[in-house]
């Protein structure tokens, strides 16, 4: 795969690592970034050799200020529109890639760089990191899935407050209140993503990707909907191989060996 000026990739034993690369303005996203990361994710999603994906920026000052303001400034409110539609695009597909993605915030997330954290499976961020929507500080929302996803990642109240504000909190209060999964030292920031990433990959693949589709797909459900669903994927799976393989290892107390099938 080839790389951009803004965008970076590589894999190693089948993790990939996309790095946000326009350290000198803290990341920040221009329209050329989300097309970059469109077609970089549709390749990854064919891409059987890539079993998870971890996204971070470059440098140690930002993962994503957000959008480029001075691009905001300048453009038409159509032009607007579209990188919006665009960075809407690229935060489902990270959410649909059908493998696990896990953003490795190593400084400040901020407005749609938080709402491209928001959208992967998991977040990890470095101690220093600092987040926050400070949408309406410019005059603008949260219009990158930042009101879909971020309520839904800490609760209504919370999300309410941070979204009205522009406040902006620690990696450790974002711990706290759920929008954090792990906070470590900088430096051992892609460490501990990698050991994540591995911790989830040494599971049943399909279970993996079906537990976050029924989690993804059941919070737009009725409690009772959302419950059969995860019945529905329960049942299904048991037609796997891997579930045959799963219960096997289980009652002989040996490891399993998933096949992915």
């Amino acid at each position: 795969m080839t790389d951009s000026p803004c965008i970076t990739f590589g894999h190693q034993e089948g993790i990939g690592l996309i790095t946000l690369n326009r350290p000198h303005v803290l990341n920040a996203l221009n329209y050329e970034m989300l097309e970059r990361l469109s077609g970089l994710l549709k390749t990854i999603r064919l891409d059987d050799a890539i079993k998870a994906v971890i996204i971070t920026g470059a440098g140690d000052k930002a993962f994503s200020a957000g959008a480029d303001i001075e691009f905001l400034h300048k453009a038409a409110p159509l032009e607007v529109r579209e990188m919006a539609l665009m960075a809407v695009s690229v935060n489902e597909q990270i959410e649909n890639l059908g493998k696990p993605v896990i953003a490795a915030i190593n400084g400040y997330a901020l407005g749609g760089g938080l709402e491209l954290a928001e959208s992967c499976m998991l977040r990890i961020a470095a101690r220093h990191a600092r987040l926050g929507h400070p949408e309406v500080r410019i005059g603008v929302i949260a219009g990158w899935g930042g009101t879909t996803r971020l309520p839904r990642l800490i609760g209504k109240g919370r999300a309410t407050a941070l979204l009205l504000t522009g406040d902006q909190v620690g990696a450790e209060e974002g711990e706290r209140i759920g929008l954090i999964n792990v906070v470590c030292e900088k430096e051992l920031l892609l460490q501990e993503a990698g050991t994540l990433v591995k911790k989830i990959l040494a599971q049943a693949p399909l279970s993996v990707t079906m537990t976050w589709e029924a989690i993804h797909r059941g919070l737009d459900l009725t409690v009772a909907g959302s419950a059969a669903l995860g019945a529905d994927y329960f049942g299904l799976l048991a037609s796997s191989e891997d579930f045959r393989e799963g219960t096997r290892a289980f009652l002989e107390k040996s490891p399993p060996a998933y096949r992915n099938r």
